[in-house]
């Protein structure tokens, strides 16, 4: 496995630092780097710079915007932006629904859809989940029945992440109940603005508002929303869990998050020793270092693999587990180091016009917050202990 990178490849690394250093918004960074939520506005100003660049959308074909990267680029630019503190793109339009659409879709859902992803101008979300079927998709019960022009959908999705800002949501329903459960689902685009569709805030145990239920009630949708065939939705809703487990792994995010933690561990906090002198924190500072090195050596395997052509096996299942169980440790630690300072809940103290005094050290200040949204790492894109199930299953052929 060869792990260098190649001359081009580095003046590649130097020309994504350059145009992070000068593009993105330091207030932007600070927010990313402390774990506070993002508004709508920051996001999309991020995106539009990537836009501006061509770089929105390295994982598009260059007939529709793409870079035309190479694997290895694509993981520089990633590698560069998780140490920067760089917003991620939003996943549910770029990185999710795009790529079922230029796979899928027809023609002129192509030329409908892709250039308003690319701009910005549709913001996405996501309708898997349901009371009672998350990882368990296959149990879904919201409907679909067929219509002359269409389909009219109802049932409720939950836990949907920006659905209060979305214009659009693809989505899984039951078109068929006489056959097994995966064979009767399909994936369909539905209009956020449509007659029938209502949003409900979900408040997450961190103050935040990013996840919502959304309500389907007679929803009308047409024949043309429907992506590939009616009852195949599980073969492009699994084609889809691909591009959102690899990057659920967060290698680079974790990196930057774990040298923080390093950081804290030398500061004197409270005119005592320092926690690099508690040999039980640096013990777990350690152990956290070794695994997230060996989670990024499995990530490079499988970039090492993908340029030699190489098909993945059960790495994306891999890669999201122990990502995942990674970037919770970091908060624990980040947790434990802030002690009586995480008790402080100031959700707005970052904002601009905010005059509210900071109660302890900043890096402090999100540190409870961040620890109670990070548990979800391990639940969305499919929960550890189902991917753990699919793991066994293919490595022992069963």
């Amino acid at each position: 496995m060869n792990l260098k990178f190649s001359e081009e490849d580095l003046k590649f690394k130097e020309e994504v630092k350059g145009f992070i250093d000068k593009n993105l918004d330091k207030n932007t960074q600070k927010k990313i780097d402390l774990g506070q939520h993002l508004h709508k506005e920051e996001l999309v100003a991020w995106q539009k710079k990537l836009e501006e660049k061509g770089w929105l959308a390295p994982n598009w074909p260059k007939e529709y915007g793409g870079t035309e990267w190479s694997v290895t680029q694509r993981y520089i630019f990633d590698e560069e932006c998780g140490a920067a503190s760089a917003p991620s793109a939003l996943p549910f339009g770029v990185t999710m629904v795009a790529p079922v659409i230029i796979k899928f879709g027809t023609k002129e859902q192509k030329d409908f859809y892709l250039p308003k992803i690319y701009s910005s101008e549709h913001w996405w979300c996501q309708g898997y989940s349901e009371p009672g079927s998350g990882s368990d998709l296959a149990s879904l019960t919201t409907k679909a029945e067929k219509v002359d022009d269409g389909y009219i959908i109802n049932g409720t999705k939950t836990w949907t992440t920006f659905a209060q800002h979305a214009d659009m949501m693809f989505l899984l329903v039951r078109t068929n109940n006489d056959c097994k459960p995966q064979e009767g689902i399909s994936f369909m685009l539905l209009d956020m603005k449509s007659p029938g569709v209502s949003v409900k805030p979900i408040i997450t145990l961190d103050g935040g508002h990013e996840v919502n239920m959304v309500y389907l009630e007679n929803v009308k949708v047409l024949k043309e929303n429907l992506i590939f065939e009616e009852n195949k939705g599980w073969t492009v809703a699994k084609y889809l869990l691909g591009h959102e487990r690899t990057s659920i792994a967060a290698v680079s995010r974790s990196k930057k998050a774990l040298a923080k933690v390093k950081n804290i561990a030398k500061l004197n906090i409270n005119g005592d020793k320092s926690l690099r002198d508690d040999n039980r924190f640096m013990d777990k500072v350690t152990k956290c270092d070794v695994r997230l090195q060996a989670l990024e050596y499995a990530e490079l395997k499988g970039i090492s693999d993908d340029v030699k052509g190489i098909p993945p096996g059960p790495e994306a299942s891999m890669l999201k587990i122990r990502g995942s169980e990674i970037q919770q440790e970091i908060t624990e630690l980040v947790l434990e180091a802030s002690g009586y300072y995480a008790y402080a809940y100031q959700p707005n103290v970052l904002e601009k016009g905010n005059n509210e005094p900071l109660i302890g050290p900043e890096w402090s200040s999100f540190a409870a917050p961040k620890y109670f949204n990070t548990r979800k790492t391990t639940i969305y894109g499919g929960s550890n202990e189902i991917q753990k199930n699919i793991l066994a299953k293919m490595l022992l052929e069963l």
